[in-house]
C-alpha cells in the first residue's frame, strides 16, 4: 500500500505542494472557496436563461440549471465542513485527527467528480453548438472554467492538503 504522488503543477504556476498549511488554506479559501460562491449563481442564471431561450434545440442542455443547482448545495455544504472542521483542526495542530472528517471530503470529491461528468454529458463536453447565441456560448465558457477551477481545487485538496493528515491508501 501506497500514498498517491501529487502530480508535478502546469508550467508557470506555484508548486503547492511546498507551501505551508496557512498558505494552503488562504489559498483554497480565497481562490477557490470564493471563486465557486460567485461562479455558480452565475451559470445557474444563465443555465435557465438558455434552457427557456432554446427549449426546442436539439443540443439545448435540458436539466443543467438543476444540476448546478444541486452541485452548488452539494459544494456549498462540502465548502463549509472545511472552513468550519477541518481547516480549524489542523491549523490547531489536530491534523492527526482528521481522518474521519478527510474521508468524507475525498468521498464528497468523488461526488463532484460525477457531477463534472453529468455536466459534461449534458452539455456535450461543453461545446456549445454553431448557431449559440453569446449567452449559450458564456455559459459553457463559465462552464470550463468552473471545472477547471473545481479539479484544481480538489487537487490541491486531495494530493497536498489531505494527504499532511490522512495519507490515502491505493491498493
Amino acid at each position: 500500500m501506497q500514498s498517491i504522488k501529487p502530480i508535478d503543477p502546469p508550467p508557470g504556476q506555484r508548486d503547492w505542494s511546498t507551501a505551508t498549511w496557512p498558505e494552503l488554506s488562504v489559498h483554497v479559501l480565497t481562490r477557490y472557496h470564493a471563486a465557486h460562491r460567485e461562479q455558480l449563481p452565475d451559470l445557474i442564471r444563465l443555465a435557465r436563461l438558455v434552457e427557456q431561450a432554446h427549449a426546442g434545440h436539439p443540443d439545448c442542455p435540458h436539466g443543467l440549471a438543476d444540476a448546478l443547482g444541486a452541485l452548488s448545495q452539494e459544494l456549498e455544504s462540502h465548502m463549509r465542513k472545511e472552513e468550519d472542521v477541518l481547516f480549524p483542526l489542523v491549523s490547531l495542530g489536530q491534523g492527526a485527527s482528521a481522518g474521519a472528517p478527510i474521508m468524507v471530503l475525498r468521498s464528497e470529491h468523488e461526488q463532484q467528480g460525477a457531477a463534472l461528468r453529468r455536466l459534461a454529458q449534458l452539455t456535450h463536453d461543453m461545446t456549445a453548438p454553431r448557431s449559440a447565441c453569446e449567452t449559450w456560448r458564456g455559459l459553457y465558457a463559465g462552464l470550463r472554467t468552473f471545472r477547471e477551477d473545481l479539479i484544481a481545487h480538489i487537487h490541491i485538496e486531495n494530493n497536498i492538503m489531505f494527504e499532511r493528515c490522512a495519507p490515502a491508501v491505493v491498493n
